[in-house]
């Protein structure tokens, strides 16, 4: 069989086709021995590697044979059954990442956004437990100001004049301060903020509608609302709190392996998918 490049395996009766240089990446693990006939857990039947395990948990030793890394749904919770079926098959370095749990576990991801309206302002604070989801908010916010003449809160965008891109005020890693609306300068004169959301194209300067297209847009990145709240009905504070299943840079743990080797145990964090 050594000889043989495509292999056909049926696990716990789910079939596998895939490449024999695909299960050598280990050479000391069972499912390279199994091509040299090393090994009678694994029977040939009809061309086919027979073996009684779970075949649905083989998927992702298959998943981290072709691509040496540990992807999990979010909701995958067999994490021992898992690492009991790398440790029969050999796989080493893969039943090592897997006792570490803490590595590979969704988080539970919270943000709350605070929103007040004062005269013909609106103030923004978003803060979230996870500081790279600030900072792609960041990146998706860009608040624009210019001067404008005895215009006020619904004014249409002056097109006429240049706006000047602000940046956004940051207290901490997880969170971010930004303001819509008029304000007084001096005669007639008003100084305009706007709010832009990517990818949404329009200025806005309605505090009530940046809010209810920030909402939409983080229940568009999978966050769901879980309560809103008034923390200051003086000051018209209101609090908006969301909530998602998130992994963070954890979502896939890279093995590093030298050729010939049976694997290092050692992991690294990859870089985390937009918005899963």
């Amino acid at each position: 069989m050594s000889s043989r490049e495509v292999v056909v395996l049926s696990v716990g009766g789910v079939r596998f086709v895939t490449r024999a240089s695909t299960l050598r990446q280990f050479p000391e693990s069972r499912l390279a021995r199994m091509l040299n006939d090393d090994d009678r857990e694994f029977k040939l039947v009809n061309g086919e590697f027979f073996v009684d395990r779970d075949g649905a948990l083989f998927s992702y030793i298959m998943d981290f044979l072709r691509t040496l890394q540990v992807s999990l749904p979010t909701d995958f919770s067999d994490y021992q059954r898992l690492q009991r079926e790398a440790e029969f098959y050999g796989l080493c370095p893969l039943a090592d990442l897997l006792s570490q749990e803490h590595l590979l576990k969704p988080r539970l991801e919270i943000l709350e956004v605070r929103f007040s309206l004062q005269e013909m302002q609106a103030f923004f604070r978003v803060f979230c437990s996870c500081s790279t989801t600030i900072e792609a908010l960041a990146e998706q916010i860009t608040v624009f100001t210019g001067q404008q003449s005895g215009q006020g809160w619904n004014s249409p965008f002056p097109s006429q004049k240049p706006l000047v891109p602000l940046p956004l005020e940051r207290h901490s890693h997880h969170d971010l301060v930004f303001q819509c609306g008029t304000e007084y300068s001096a005669g007639d004169q008003f100084v305009a903020r706007y709010v832009s959301i990517k990818p949404d194209n329009r200025k806005l300067i309605n505090g009530t509608n940046v809010l209810g297209l920030l909402l939409d847009t983080l229940l568009r990145d999978g966050f769901r609302l879980i309560s809103t709240r008034t923390v200051a009905s003086e000051e018209k504070v209101e609090c908006y709190s969301f909530e998602r299943m998130k992994r963070a840079a954890g979502l896939t743990i890279m093995v590093n392996q030298t050729p010939g080797s049976s694997g290092v145990a050692q992991a690294r964090r990859s870089q985390v998918q937009k918005g899963k």
